[in-house]
């Protein structure tokens, strides 16, 4: 007599998935955490690509064919000072605070991937399609995103645009699928705040009338944690992120703290020259000889001409100080260091221009390989009177790490427009 054989189910039935953690109100809960989380990671990230001033300048621009996709660019304030290490540290720490929620959102959901028939109407298909998109556009953004903080990245191609591009991909399959999604999500919270089951577990139908695939499972295994006790354990998870993530915005004793972000580069050691710092002068060719002060010079053009000034004679300048921090696309960023140099709208007036009236200034800097070796600023930015051409930092002379002979320091400007070892500066309009 032949023995009855059942066969082990398949993905595409609901048999196959036992875990009893799932279900409507967990993946709920992780997709409102998510809907604010996102949206601000979205928000954060137009501003750090509007910081850059792409619009000003071509040297500027990593996405040059952006076309309407930079409708909403500005003009990037100087004020306040930390204004860009506070949204890219958001943007950072925010990231990877929310990769335990994000992997438990897609555990959650990853059933529904394997629903059949693929579309049951077209309220369905645009969900099914907004998930796939949702699923593969989040997961690349944080891939990459994640590496580029690690100064990991192994992508083919510039980290800007494939992450501005993807996070639009991104972002558009997020909005369909949310307003698809958000109100089902919100009932089944409500739901059991009253006691209630949720819309699945009572019988409810999803989009289009028709019964989709459960996340509830119809043969769950025995429970190893309650919904509530894995919402802490994501949670738990999270914080740990945090925690190991939000001291690269700070210099001193936390800065240690941060094990899974950047400290900016290597060690640049104690002393006024002892805050962090991204590339070294010897990582972009930087040799001591052309920064010596009997061969460098300080090229800066403009109407009336061209000024060569040596180092020995912008220190004959008029000279003030500004207390501004160095903030990085990769999230990390120092505390204030007390900065002195000549400002740039007084190196305008040196050129042809009124010093209250100066325009915009291309930056170039001796480095010859690596991006932005020139940099453009806008006028607001040239205007600031804490806008420097740094020669001392924390009382002491620039080190070459730092940016010898001089740099370029900006409030709430991304560490990269603030370039250092300066060559070149040419104002006017760009």
């Amino acid at each position: 007599m032949s023995r009855l054989h059942t066969p082990t189910p398949l993905p595409t039935s609901p048999g196959f998935w036992h875990s009893s953690v799932r279900g409507p109100w967990f993946t709920s809960v992780l997709g409102i955490v998510l809907l604010g989380g996102i949206t601000a990671l979205f928000v954060t990230g137009l501003l750090s690509y509007a910081a850059y001033n792409p619009d000003l300048s071509p040297v500027n621009d990593k996405t040059p064919d952006k076309g309407l996709l930079g409708f909403y660019l500005f003009a990037w304030p100087t004020h306040p000072h930390w204004l860009y290490r506070l949204t890219q540290g958001i943007h950072v720490t925010l990231g990877i605070t929310l990769v335990p929620v994000l992997l438990a959102k897609l555990w959650s959901v990853v059933p529904k991937l394997f629903a059949l028939p693929p579309a049951r109407s077209l309220a369905h298909a645009l969900e099914r399609i907004s998930l796939l998109l949702l699923v593969g556009g989040v997961l690349f953004e944080f891939v990459t995103g994640v590496l580029n903080v690690q100064l990991d990245y192994v992508f083919p191609g510039s980290f800007y645009p494939l992450h501005f591009y993807g996070a639009w991909v991104f972002f558009a399959a997020f909005v369909v699928h949310v307003v698809l999604r958000a109100p089902a999500a919100v009932r089944n919270v409500r739901r059991m705040r009253a006691g209630e089951a949720p819309e699945e577990e009572a019988g409810g139908a999803e989009a289009g009338g028709e019964a989709d695939f459960p996340l509830v499972s119809p043969r769950p295994a025995e429970p190893t944690v309650s919904r509530r006790g894995a919402l802490w354990f994501v949670g738990g998870g999270s914080l740990l992120l945090f925690g190991t993530t939000a001291g690269q915005s700070f210099d001193g004793p936390l800065r240690r703290t941060a094990l899974l972000a950047p400290h900016g580069g290597p060690d640049p050691g104690g002393g006024p020259g002892g805050f962090q710092i991204n590339k070294t002068a010897a990582s972009r060719g930087i040799s001591a000889r052309e920064t010596r002060e009997d061969v460098w010079r300080l090229v800066v053009t403009g109407p009336s001409g061209t000024v060569r000034l040596s180092r020995a004679e912008l220190l004959e300048l008029p000279l003030h100080s500004s207390a501004l921090p160095i903030a990085c696309v990769e999230g990390w960023s120092t505390s204030d260091q007390w900065w002195r140099g000549v400002r740039l709208r007084e190196l305008a007036a040196l050129v042809g221009y009124d010093a209250d009236a100066a325009p915009d200034v291309m930056v170039e800097s001796l480095q010859r390989r690596g991006a932005f070796r020139r940099a453009a600023l806008r006028s607001n930015q040239v205007r600031d009177p804490r806008s420097l051409l740094a020669l001392d930092v924390n009382g002491e002379p620039l080190t070459p790490d730092h940016g010898y002979p001089a740099r370029i320091i900006v409030p709430a400007a991304p560490g990269v427009l603030n370039t250092k070892w300066v060559a070149r500066m040419t104002f006017g309009d760009l």
